[in-house]
């Protein structure tokens, strides 16, 4: 094959643009014939250097990859101070609900310990739960209505939840070599 040879499946594609292409830029057409009959091909005509060169959409940013080494830290912290995961991943259902009341009771001290020590928690609202409050724009990202939610504020309802926010997060530095994917080591007893 010569380096002017296109391969056979680039043809197929070729071919099935080149006859939209034709279809309807009588220019092309009549340049394809050209070719066909062993004509040299004309030159396409040149826009008028007045006329400035279309614009092409700008090409969409690809989307950013979300760190999560600081979740995986938090659940990895969490293991290990509470074991979260291996009594997330325990099949509860033949146990009793006494047996399960024990695990969880030191599942939520030890994740306790762990969140207290490292984030600084502060409700959202200050109120108590279960006031009669107003506000006079929904915040999305900090109060979700519920109920019968209708038009612009103000609105008025019973703060069911006080919401939590993280006034500060201290997580440990991650040395050299540190997987943040490996929530718990396995351990091999020799």
């Amino acid at each position: 094959m010569s380096d002017a040879e296109i391969p056979f499946f680039s043809r197929i594609w070729l071919s099935w643009l080149v006859a939209f292409r034709v279809l309807f830029d009588g220019a092309l057409a009549a340049r394809v014939v050209g070719a066909i009959e062993g004509r040299e091909p004309a030159a396409l005509p040149q826009a008028p250097a007045s006329e400035p060169p279309p614009k092409r959409a700008p090409e969409p940013e690809a989307p950013k990859e979300r760190d999560t080494t600081a979740a995986l830290q938090l659940l990895a912290l969490m293991q290990r101070e509470g074991r979260l995961i291996d009594f997330l991943e325990e099949d509860v259902a033949s146990f009793s609900d006494a047996d399960i009341g024990a695990a969880a009771r030191v599942v939520h001290e030890g994740c306790r310990k762990a969140l207290r020590e490292h984030c600084t928690l502060a409700p959202v609202r200050a109120e108590d739960e279960g006031a009669v409050i107003t506000i006079e724009e929904a915040k999305p990202a900090q109060i979700k209505l519920t109920g019968n939610v209708e038009g612009k504020g103000p609105y008025k309802g019973t703060l069911k939840h006080k919401g939590w926010r993280c006034e500060e997060l201290r997580l440990p530095v991650a040395v050299a070599g540190h997987d943040a994917h490996v929530l718990a080591q396995a351990e091999l007893e020799l």
